[in-house]
């Protein structure tokens, strides 16, 4: 029976451990998923002023602009 416990006892200090560790994984991910986020959220929110502001024109390769 002390061998039964001792081995359920080493079995809750491992999973202990591991739900820890993956605690502090989960936590790092979701401080880089919201910088991540804010980051997209500045770019898209830079893509709508910037097509606001200049109408989207591109010119692309040897196409002529559109004064000539």
């Amino acid at each position: 029976m002390a061998c039964m416990t001792q081995a359920l006892e080493e079995q809750i200090a491992h999973l202990t451990r591991t739900v820890e560790e993956l605690s502090d994984v989960v936590a790092k991910q979701d401080a880089e998923v919201r910088r991540l986020t804010g980051i997209v959220d500045l770019l898209a929110q830079r893509a709508r002023d910037r097509e606001a502001d200049g109408g989207g024109g591109v010119i692309l390769g040897d196409e002529r602009p559109p004064h000539y």
